[in-house]
Parts: structure tokens; sequence; C-alpha cells
């Protein structure tokens, strides 16, 4: 194992998907992982024991991100059992339907910037007065390509991605001075569990769109992530780094 960072890092949204591999990436370089989730109660306690099982240190996390209430609790328990919080991977999504532009409602944007923007808020406010104080932690958002690219159907999901973007960049400014960086991973197409059902013919019209010509996967994502989290990325912040296999080249 790497230690050439430790503390503690709060994954949300980590007992399957991307989460997952990023939560095993932090626990490898040494990292001591909260893996958060909403209901998955048996997947994050999986991830935990692989964890554990590979001589990392994991707890689970179970706390909504979108409530107030939930994440101010969520993390002071956090702080209580492990210790104060060091990084924050903003990595927990909802549902993300395709929805005609005619027919999206703004609870359909708001379920989308609820996880996007208020929750990494809510998170990011839960530590800062414990970060200011020690001039230290570091928010990883992660983010989409779909703001480079403009998919159809996904205004809804497009727009909060690009908030997202947007409060990383501002964050990134109005924290350095503290001692912050915030950055944002981008990752193109990865199939995970929800995929599963997806079109093969769609996953090979993207290969096709990629620079590399073939399909990422989640541990590609997780090593930057790792990255910067490390003490290697302290001079790194407000920056978008696109994981998609050259996918937003053109």
């Amino acid at each position: 194992m790497s230690n050439s960072k430790s503390g503690i890092a709060v994954v949300t949204g980590a007992s399957r998907g991307l989460g997952v591999a990023m939560a095993k990436a932090l626990a490898c370089d040494g990292w001591t992982v909260a893996v958060n989730y909403a209901n998955d109660t048996s997947g994050a306690e999986r991830v935990v024991a692989a964890i554990i099982d590979a001589g990392g240190q994991a707890a689970t996390a179970r706390f909504d991100v979108t409530d107030e209430q939930a994440v101010h609790k969520g993390i002071a328990r956090i702080v209580t059992t492990l210790g104060p919080v060091d990084v924050i991977v903003n990595n927990a999504t909802g549902p993300q339907p395709y929805i005609p532009v005619a027919e999206q409602t703004w609870d359909d944007h708001l379920n989308q910037l609820r996880f996007f923007v208020k929750a990494p808020l809510l998170l990011l406010q839960s530590v800062l007065p414990d970060w200011r104080r020690r001039k230290t932690g570091r928010v990883i958002n992660i983010g989409s390509e779909v703001v480079d690219i403009g998919n159809p159907l996904f205004g809804h999901y497009v727009a909060a991605k690009g908030a997202m973007l947007g409060l990383t960049r501002s964050w990134a400014r109005e924290l350095g001075p503290d001692g912050i960086p915030v950055n944002l991973v981008a990752p193109g197409w990865i199939p995970v569990e929800r995929h599963k059902e997806d079109d093969p013919q769609m996953l090979e019209d993207y290969r096709r769109l990629t620079a590399l010509e073939r399909i990422g996967s989640p541990d590609d994502v997780a090593a930057l992530v790792a990255y910067l989290a490390s003490d290697k990325a302290d001079f790194i912040t407000g920056q978008t780094f696109a994981v998609n296999g050259g996918r937003t080249l053109a």
C-alpha cells in the first residue's frame, strides 16, 4: 500500500458503480474510507469488507446526501467514529431518465440539481469550519462529459452537471487561500451495474467515437480520483479532467 497521503476520505454513492472503484483505490493509497450510501446496505458492506480484506480501512456511512440534517449528522458520526474528514468525493447520483425538452419539468431539473449542486454544498459546509482551521481538505467532484457534448433529451442532467462545473471553479478560487483544492473529474460512458441492460450497439457506437477506440473501466476513473486526493496533486485546483478515451477531443 502507498501512504503518500492518509486521513479520512468520504466517497458518496459508494455502494456500487464508480463509487466502489473510487473507495477501493483511495483505501489502497492509505486513506480510511467512509463508504456513503442511501439504501444499499449490503452493497456498502461488501465494499467495506473487500477493502478490509485487502488490508485497508473503511466503514459504512449511511445518509442521504440531499438532506441537510442527514448530511450534518452523517458527517458528525464519521468524525466521531473515524476522525476528521480530509477529502470529499461527490459521486452520488439518482435516476437519470431521458426526457424530451417539451416534457421536462422544473422538478426534473431540481432532481438533478439536488445531487450535483445541493449535496456537494451541504457536504462542504459540514466540514468547512474544520478545514479552514486546519488549512487542509479537498473536494473532488464527479462531473460528466455531457457538459461538453450536450446530449439530447438530457437537458436536466446536462444543466446540473454544468452547474457542478461552475461551483467547482468558484470554490477553487474562494477556498484556495485556505489551502483547499477543488477539482472535477468528468468521466465518459463507463459501464457499471446500471448499464447492464443497455443496447450493446450503443456501447460499440460510443467506442468508435473515442480516440483510443476502447471503453473505459471504473478503475480508469478511480485512478485519477486517487491521484487528485494525494499530495502529488497539492498544486492543482479548479481543473476539469476528462476520462473518456479522447471522446471530447473535437
